[in-house]
């Protein structure tokens, strides 16, 4: 597995009153929900990438402001119709 190293002043973990660990989960989850969102990785890859199961990632997205779904309106009307 590959790692990636950010820079972040420690003043940040002190305004927000988290930890280290804390914020760095949240910005590993955060970088994969953007990635998920613009089409970059699944939402299997996401949440491998998040440290999560793909439920709960899925299931985070909305804390992001994302949607756990990115359906077109063919998408949406297709599995409206298998549901009638």
């Amino acid at each position: 597995m590959k790692t990636m190293s950010i820079d972040y002043p420690e003043s940040i973990l002190s305004a927000l009153s988290v930890s280290a660990e804390s914020f760095e989960s949240e910005a590993r989850a955060a970088l994969a929900v953007k990635l998920y969102e613009i089409g970059r990785l699944s939402s299997g890859q996401a949440s491998a990438l998040a440290g999560m199961s793909r439920i709960q990632f899925l299931f985070s997205c909305k804390n992001y402001g994302s949607p756990s779904v990115n359906w077109d309106s063919e998408e949406i009307a297709a599995e409206m119709a298998d549901n009638v």
